[in-house]
This record gives C-alpha cells, structure tokens and sequence, in this order.
C-alpha cells in the first residue's frame, strides 16, 4: 500500500521535473526571434513587384541576391543578376519587361529600402551572419512574403538588447552606438 502511494505521488513529480528539463534543453537551442511589429507599417510601393515566396520556391537563398561583404546593409542584387534567369524566365511578362529595361540603362533599380538603421546606430549585418544568425530571426518570415515589410520590430533597441542578452552577446552602449569624441 505504501509502495502504490509513494507511486502515485512521486509520478506527477517525475513528470514535471522532465518536462522543466526538456523544456530548458530545448530554450538553450532555440534561436530568439525578434518580436513581430505590433502595428507594421504598410509595404513601400517597390518600382517592381517582388515575391521573395516565389524566388525561395525555385531555390533561391537571401545570399544568392544580397550580399553583406561590402559594407553594413545588405545590398541590393545587380540588375544583371535577376536577368540571369529572367532573359528566359517569364521574359514577356510586363514586369520582367520593364526590369530588362533597367538592365538596359545604367541606373540600378531604385528599390525602397525596408528596413533602416536609425541614426545614432553603427550596426551591421556582418558579426550577426558570422554569428549563425539566421535573415529570418531579424526579418521575419521572409520566405513566405510576397511584399517585403517591416514584420518585425528589429529596428527597435529592446529587441537587439533582448537578443544579445540571449546570445550573451554585449549590451555595451559602445556595441551598437559610437560616442562623439570629448
């Protein structure tokens, strides 16, 4: 009889003891996300419509179109670049007609930038990819969109700090901000 109580007792115990285990097992492996916008701003009106859903479902990555090697943002890709496929790809489209016609000039297209870094800010993508931080952990998700937006709110302060205490990465005012000279 004493053996069915201590059973009895001890089994729910067990239980929750595994499942705070398991659940710290898996919160030190999982990558922080930053939280979604709580009221995101529209979509910019981009000079040609874009489907990030569409160029990941043909196998596209974000580094087969944007770069970090050059400076802190990600560059835009080189319009020769999209015309590598498209020359062939979809070519009669409107939209691909009026992106040959870029290609044809000597102007970029003038995309609209998203995501800003604000002022004050020195940041960039770099240490973070270095890192094995993943574009969606910042962006969203990026491989479902067919509109680039502002899903997340990355460019607020809360959500780097966070972050970075996560990673137990420095939160030193001097990580993200440079001070003027005194």
């Amino acid at each position: 009889m004493r053996r069915g109580f201590f059973v009895l007792l001890l089994a729910p115990l067990l239980a929750l003891f595994v499942t705070g285990v398991l659940r710290a097992q898996q919160g030190a492996t999982a990558t922080p996300e930053v939280p979604r916008h709580l009221a995101p701003p529209p979509a910019p009106v981009q000079p040609l419509p874009f489907s990030h859903r569409t160029h990941v479902k043909v196998g596209a990555q974000c580094q087969t179109c944007h770069s970090a090697t050059t400076g802190a943002q990600m560059t835009f890709p080189e319009t020769a670049t999209c015309m590598k496929c498209h020359r062939t790809i979809a070519a009669n489209r409107p939209t691909i007609v009026k992106l040959a016609e870029f290609a044809k000039g000597t102007q970029p297209i003038p995309w609209v930038r998203v995501f800003r870094v604000l002022p004050g800010v020195t940041w960039t993508h770099r240490p973070h990819l270095q890192a094995g931080v993943r574009c969606e952990t910042c962006h969203g998700n990026v491989p479902e969109m067919d509109t680039m937006s502002m899903a997340t709110s990355v460019t607020g302060m809360a959500a780097c700090v966070t972050c970075h205490q996560e990673r137990k990465a420095s939160t030193s005012c001097t990580t993200c901000h440079v001070w003027p000279a005194t």
